[in-house]
């Protein structure tokens, strides 16, 4: 029975990881004055591994641009909405009729978020008037045969978070349970993700000692014991997901999926400011897009990468705020890349952290790693067409019968496999190169050299 469940989920590993990088997207601000024609948007998109975009309105001439281009599209309607669509169910109606109706499916709609932000608005009008809103746009989609089709969300900021350190202690704050209940429940009942805001940048600002920074920028360091379940999480971005994970777990609503709704890192900003620049950027950026091709996954949701929109496509000049809030564009309006991210279609360039195209040696697991975080990188390697027969029983590999053992023999046999690029041994910074062959007695780790 073992044996057949393990070639089962073997089987679903492959069906998952076959996919595209549909975990991919960006969100796409028009606060600005010289962005793009929405023509030249679409193009620049397929140029790249975006596979979906998150509007913060329901332009329609973006909308149309994106028709026929398979891109997964995410349109909102605005906090000033939600009294109307609460109140007037014809509201709602006429908000999908005008929004959706006229280019779905040609124009790939996927979710409508319903508010920004609103939970940790502490308007209470507002926040009562959140889920009535949801459930009626919820109920025109239904009525339009687009149930189902369509998800209805609403964007959260990590305020809504009372406890977040360490992961697993993660908790909404007590005041604002009673509408999440609510919400969630919704959310539970139409199958519709959870969508939040996690910024390391912010995290990094608040306490911005160089090993936070290192943490923060998925670079080496010596992560950080989660006293609770004893993981050593090696990312900001896997400990600030796993809070919100477990903050759904505490309210009884695990199996929300998660969507990561914003996430970025600004390339420049004020004199005052700690952490904006053009190397920052690139690592965050760059090292997150590597960690979710991975798809070794948060230590509590191991063997999925979180849908994940990066913030933000352009620049948008004209924000109010810190610099910073005008400079967290992949792209410039002549369509440039401002720094690479690894985002090129044809290139999944190297992490800025490793910028030659090809290593030599070995890769193995760092030392300290958890033995959960190992069995997930195992699944994951050998779920990608690799030969893990030596490390099953009776291979010249099984023993010793570790975890850290056979982990090896599959990191490397498929950093080997996949192309000895810097991110073939990621591994959600789990794995490491190495000179010093692995291989002992009968059991021989391929590779040494390109």
């Amino acid at each position: 029975m073992a044996i057949l469940f393990f070639f089962l989920s073997l089987l679903l590993h492959s069906f998952h990881f076959s996919s595209s990088e549909s975990f991919l997207g960006v969100n796409y601000g028009q606060v600005a004055d010289n962005l793009p024609s929405p023509s030249a948007t679409a193009k620049l998109l397929q140029s790249t591994s975006i596979e979906k975009v998150r509007l913060y309105g329901a332009d329609p001439a973006i909308i149309k641009a994106l028709a026929n281009t398979g891109i997964g599209i995410v349109i909102g309607a605005a906090n000033g909405e939600i009294p109307g669509l609460a109140s007037d169910p014809n509201s709602a109606t006429q908000w999908i009729n005008s929004n959706v109706l006229p280019y779905y499916p040609a124009s790939k709609i996927i979710l409508i978020t319903v508010g920004n932000e609103v939970v940790t608005t502490n308007d209470p009008n507002l926040q009562n008037q959140l889920l009535p809103a949801m459930r009626n746009v919820q109920n025109a989609l239904n009525s339009a045969g687009l149930g189902g089709k369509i998800k209805v969300s609403t964007v959260h900021s990590m305020a809504v978070l009372g406890q977040s350190d360490p992961p697993s202690s993660g908790l909404f704050v007590g005041s604002y349970q009673p509408i999440m209940k609510g919400l969630l429940q919704f959310q539970k009942d139409t199958g519709s993700p959870f969508t939040i805001n996690p910024y390391p940048f912010f995290a990094y600002q608040s306490d911005s000692r160089p090993e936070t920074l290192a943490f923060c920028l998925f670079q080496p360091n010596a992560g950080r014991v989660d006293s609770g379940t004893g993981i050593n999480y090696m990312n900001m971005f896997d400990a600030q997901v796993d809070a919100v994970h477990s903050a759904l777990s505490a309210m009884g609503f695990k199996d929300v999926e998660i969507v990561v709704a914003e996430t970025g890192w600004p390339y420049q900003g004020d004199s005052n400011e700690v952490g904006p620049s053009v190397e920052n950027a690139k690592a965050y950026n760059g090292n997150l897009v590597a960690h979710l091709r991975s798809k070794v996954g948060t230590p509590l949701m191991p063997g999925k990468s979180v849908d994940t929109y990066l913030f933000a496509l352009y620049d948008e000049d004209l924000k109010p705020g810190p610099g910073s809030e005008r400079a967290f564009g992949l792209f410039k309006p002549d369509l440039s890349m401002t720094y690479d991210a690894g985002l090129s279609k044809s290139g999944q360039a190297p992490s800025p952290a490793s910028p030659q195209p090809k290593q030599t040696g070995w890769c193995v697991p760092k030392a300290g790693i958890p033995d959960a975080q190992l069995q997930s990188s195992l699944d994951y390697a050998c779920s990608q067409n690799i030969d893990c027969g030596p490390i099953q029983p009776g291979g010249v590999c099984f023993e010793p019968n570790t975890v850290p053992s056979h982990a090896a023999y599959a990191m490397n046999l498929y950093y080997q496999t996949a192309g000895k690029n810097p991110w073939n041994c990621d591994f959600s910074q789990t794995a490491t190169l190495t000179s010093q062959n692995p291989s002992y007695n009968n059991c021989i780790y391929p590779g040494g050299s390109t």
